[in-house]
């Protein structure tokens, strides 16, 4: 989750959509600043949009300068893409196949997938289902929850049930509510994506991923779990430490993003 900017509400200007086994899925596409630019494909956290995650945090501008071509979607139930009311189709498996249908759709044969919160979940699952598609995985604000934790409280569904801000008392329920409503989103799309994105990971699953990954985790982040524990558990992974930030700003962070920048250098 990140916390909005006032503009954020507002599409990006070259906002496109294509069918996803059906469901209408929006994007971008943009292209690095010279050249060609190796693609990498961006998956936003729960209750925000490419827009909010991506967009605002200056990731995408960060990307296109160093000479990336960025796509970035909105999830399924989440910003300008369709909105599904039943949990079984906020599976994870099923999302991430949202992300390699948009490779397909770009020609596109291999890029580099970074995720943010429910996104790296998102991210880890393609991993799994499609590794050939992934030049590399980069993981932000989710550590060991991949494997010991399924997601958000289910209560964060309720509070996108509750009448209004006003009638929840419980601090992560009223932040999470207050961000949904900020951002416009279809609440009862975002109680059906809880209720049915709470897939985790084993040890071993997590273990048989061999791409390049990295893992990053601000060290006040107290909803991501472990960072360094989750690293550990791969073969070919590197825990990143964004010191002093929080769940919510550790994205934009510039540790972060210098952080990505030399993965990515780096990474055959």
């Amino acid at each position: 989750m990140l916390r909005l900017r006032p503009s954020c509400n507002r599409p990006f200007r070259s906002m496109r959509y294509f069918n996803s086994d059906g469901v209408s899925i929006a994007y971008i596409d943009v292209p690095p600043h010279e050249g060609q630019g190796d693609p990498i494909l961006l998956i936003h956290g729960f209750a925000s949009n490419h827009a909010v995650n991506w967009v605002n945090t200056l990731w995408v501008k960060t990307l296109t300068r160093a000479g990336y071509r960025v796509v970035a979607f909105d999830n399924r139930g989440h910003g300008q893409s369709e909105k599904l009311y039943d949990p079984v189709a906020y599976d994870s498996y099923r999302m991430a196949e949202d992300g390699r249908r948009l490779l397909d759709h770009l020609g596109i044969e291999r890029a580099d997938v970074m995720g943010y919160s429910m996104g790296a979940r998102i991210a880890a699952h393609m991993a799994l289902a499609s590794p050939d598609r992934m030049r590399s995985m980069l993981l932000g604000g989710l550590g060991i929850h991949l494997v010991e934790g399924v997601g958000l409280p289910l209560g964060i569904a309720d509070a996108m049930e509750a009448r209004s801000l006003d009638d929840l008392t419980d601090p992560m329920q009223r932040m999470f509510r207050a961000f949904a409503d900020q951002n416009g989103s279809d609440l009862k799309a975002l109680a059906a994506c809880i209720r049915g994105s709470r897939q985790v990971l084993s040890k071993a699953e997590v273990a048989s991923i061999t791409l390049p990954t990295l893992v990053s985790v601000g060290t006040a982040d107290d909803v991501s779990g472990s960072g360094p524990e989750l690293a550990a558990l791969m073969s070919n992974a590197t825990a990143l430490d964004i010191p002093g930030r929080d769940h919510n700003l550790a994205v934009g962070d510039k540790v972060h993003k210098q952080g990505v920048l030399d993965f990515l250098a780096k990474r055959p």
